[in-house]
């Protein structure tokens, strides 16, 4: 029988305001709280909520045979709490189900998995925190941003204890193998790895309503064909598709909230059986090993990273944003963190590139370089002023390590609180 793995991307940044170089030094607020909420809003109405309603209805009808995943920055949860509340609360109903998984994802949706191997420890830590509390999940793997995945990122996640790695199927790491397989990452066979199928997952993204392909008009009945036909010994086709396809790239009346209704009544007519990740892996035996020396993502023609660091204005904000990591690292000011996961959201670097800046507000990449930069330096200024640049970054690592000894420390005693309590109620 065959195996499909679905799921749903849910990620969209705090929109900046225009922030001008006189502003500099005076102005230590960033954001356009007007046009976030607007946009979260939108967001919400047109595609969260109606796809999210959807998966609940197909749960249901299937009498719980649906199963998928969500991957949900810790930015984008934050603003849900912040400005659509009701969000939360749906998406705790699809946890209680056992039939959705929640994946970890960097909170801040950064590249800080190239950029500063800590700060990508920290924000996995982060995000997972806040799918336990939220949904009652431990995320056991992960959607790294814009299925960000090298061997060396993989490397780091298996000493972090993750199970699972997701990835794009990109030419230039199969050659002539398939992505419907369960595979062994060459870090270790402990770290699983599974590999997004771009051309099924790309036909609803971005060609269900366009009649010039080849495959128009696509109804649930023929694409569930099309997944029984592929060959018998291909494990899992993994199906991952950013939300916002139902209801914006693709509007409600071009059936795809129809369509999405309808597949597992067809799939599972043809003995398809849906799995979430985590069950794909304790399902499923490697079939290979597959070797990913370069980052992958699934961004562009390439799939690499050049959508986001491909120029110099990009490499230039890279620059300057990570250079001051460990220095907020140390800060207790919870404002100058909040802000520093917020500046490292990978869109802001999108916006910055000249050939493809899609659903930028700016009128151009510089533009967006230009207010980002802005922005940025205020930033640096404040952190600075706390931490200024003529302390040695031995000094600064000496701190560190004081600070994480002293945290493991307390961590132990409160570990050792909990059990004497635990034996004197025994």
């Amino acid at each position: 029988m065959k195996n499909i793995s679905f799921l749903f991307q849910f990620h969209a940044p705090y929109r900046l305001k225009r922030y001008r170089f006189f502003e500099i030094g005076q102005d230590h607020y960033y954001y356009d709280d007007m046009q976030t909420e607007e946009q979260v809003s939108w967001l919400v109405e047109s595609s969260y909520m109606p796809l999210c309603q959807t998966v609940k209805e197909m749960i249901q009808f299937s009498h719980g045979k649906f199963h998928c995943a969500f991957s949900v920055s810790g930015i984008m949860l934050d603003m849900f709490q912040q400005y659509a509340p009701e969000m939360i609360d749906i998406l705790k109903e699809l946890a209680q189900t056992k039939c959705v998984e929640f994946v970890c994802t960097p909170y801040a949706y950064s590249l800080s998995a190239e950029y500063n191997k800590l700060e990508f420890e920290e924000q996995l830590a982060k995000h997972a925190a806040q799918i336990t509390e939220l949904f009652g999940q431990k995320p056991v793997t992960v959607w790294n941003t814009e299925l960000l995945y090298s061997d060396e990122i993989g490397d780091q996640l298996l000493k972090l204890g993750y199970k699972t790695v997701m990835t794009e199927g990109a030419k230039q790491i199969l050659s002539w193998k398939s992505p419907n397989y369960l595979y062994n990452t060459a870090v270790s066979p402990k770290l699983k790895l599974l590999l997004r199928n771009t051309g099924l997952s790309d036909e609803l993204s971005f060609h269900f309503s366009d009649p010039a392909w080849h495959n128009f008009p696509m109804d649930a009945e023929r694409y569930a064909q099309q997944l029984a036909s592929l060959p018998e010994e291909e494990q899992i086709v993994n199906i991952w598709i950013g939300a916002e396809t139902f209801g914006i790239r693709q509007r409600q009346e071009t059936g795809i909230f129809a369509f999405l209704k309808a597949l597992p009544f067809y799939a599972l007519e043809k003995e398809l059986i849906f799995l979430t990740p985590q069950e794909a892996v304790k399902k499923l035996t490697a079939a290979d090993t597959i070797p990913i020396p370069y980052p992958v993502t699934w961004t562009g023609e390439a799939k690499d990273l050049a959508a986001y660091n491909g120029n110099d204005l990009q490499q230039e904000a890279i620059n300057k944003l990570y250079a001051v990591a460990e220095r907020v690292r140390l800060c207790q000011d919870k404002r100058l963190k909040s802000d520093w996961l917020i500046l490292q959201d990978v869109t802001h670097l999108r916006y910055m590139n000249h050939i493809d800046h899609s659903g930028s507000y700016y009128e151009s990449a510089y533009d967006a370089f230009t207010n980002y930069m802005n922005v940025l330096s205020d930033f640096l200024q404040l952190v600075d002023e706390q931490y200024p640049t003529t302390i040695e970054n031995e000094e600064l690592n000496e701190l560190l390590t004081t600070i994480n000894n002293q945290e493991k420390e307390i961590a132990a005693l409160e570990d050792e609180v909990k059990r004497l309590k635990s034996k004197k109620k025994a």
